[in-house]
């Protein structure tokens, strides 16, 4: 690898671990390359679609002339896997946050799993978190969350491929979906839950597709370090 292949783009594929925000990932990469190529201020990297903290999976970074594809690449359609704990809800409708509301679930059976699965499949509506970082009169709503302020959220369309349930061991359910720009994996834990006469919240996901991207493919930031340290 030359300083060359990275300041006329390359498309990176990193496995964030959990913790992680996108931002530092994107940071760890930079300082890499930098240190090891004495690249310029100039240098341009960004990610292709932000994935949360409590997240894990697949971050596609794009270098030089190929942030430009950067919009491309985020439109394209995405997959995840997770676990959805039912019976609960949080602020945040995942572990951000604590457990505010508890709910029956001796009422959920797997016929009515699959039958309220088919509600979120196709075209449908969904409000983003309140724990989010779309911006509501000129501040971030998760802002307006932490200072305790209500705001009034709009739903936005958004549009559900597959969703399956791999595993099922109430109050625990594992999930694999695929979906279009925009979807709120949390959003969908937490109507799943309302849906099912219950609660529910995201208590682990994994971003592993994003188009023909594969998180297969992916290297951790420190394997990549070790990669390009490794280069002669």
């Amino acid at each position: 690898m030359q300083a060359e292949d990275f300041t006329n783009g390359k498309v990176i594929l990193i496995d964030k671990p959990l913790t992680w925000s996108s931002f530092q990932a994107v940071n760890k990469l930079k300082f890499v390359l930098k240190r090891k190529f004495n690249l310029s201020k100039r240098f341009k990297i960004g990610h292709a679609g932000t994935l949360d903290p409590l997240a894990t999976g697949l971050l596609i970074i794009c270098t030089g002339k190929f942030t430009k594809s950067i919009n491309e690449i985020q439109a394209q359609e995405k997959e995840y896997t997770g676990t959805i704990k039912l019976g609960e809800t949080t602020p945040s409708y995942d572990l951000e946050t604590e457990v505010d509301k508890t709910f029956p679930t001796e009422h959920i059976t797997k016929e009515l799993l699959q039958e309220t699965l088919e509600q979120f499949t196709g075209e449908i509506m969904q409000k983003p978190p309140v724990f989010s970082a779309i911006k509501k009169d000129g501040k971030r709503l998760y802002e307006h969350a932490r200072a305790g302020e209500e705001v009034e959220i709009e739903a936005r369309k958004t549009t559900i491929y597959e969703f399956e349930l791999t595993r099922i061991e109430l109050p625990e359910v594992d999930f694999r979906v695929k979906c279009s720009k925009g979807t709120y994996i949390r959003s969908l834990a937490y109507d799943f839950g309302k849906a099912l006469h219950s609660g529910g919240h995201l208590t682990a996901l994994r971003r592993t597709k994003i188009g023909n991207y594969s998180v297969d493919d992916a290297v951790s930031p420190i394997d990549f370090e070790k990669q390009i340290n490794d280069e002669t």
